[in-house]
């Protein structure tokens, strides 16, 4: 499977929602995600050993390699504004582990917050 990057951008007291399509290592068809289990989580940099934020992972449709990542406004607002790293791993049933997607994310405070 090949790592996709993609870059994100939360707002300190908002809701984080982000839709993602898990695809194949050739990049062109989505994975099935039946008998995965998906977690997600933000650290400062990516030999920290503390967690930032754990993600609540929602898989919208496995057939279609279809979930959405979460922070809740509450979790947000705790995040100190700066760059963060994060990524995405699949475990298969066999206890096989895989990075599907990695990334920075800038929380940055909402002007009008």
């Amino acid at each position: 499977m090949s790592v996709y990057v993609n870059n994100l951008t939360i707002n300190s007291g908002e809701t984080f929602n982000l839709p993602l399509t898990i695809l194949d290592s050739a990049g062109n068809t989505p994975l099935n995600l039946t008998g995965y289990a998906v977690t997600s989580m933000m650290r400062k940099h990516p030999e920290s050993t503390t967690k930032t934020a754990q993600f609540t992972v929602g898989i919208t449709s496995a057939a279609d390699g279809a979930v959405t990542l979460s922070l809740a406004s509450t979790t947000t607002s705790n995040i100190k504004q700066g760059r963060y790293v994060y990524d995405v791993l699949l475990t298969a049933d066999d206890n096989t582990k895989s990075i599907a997607v990695e990334g920075s994310a800038l929380v940055r405070l909402g002007i009008s917050s």
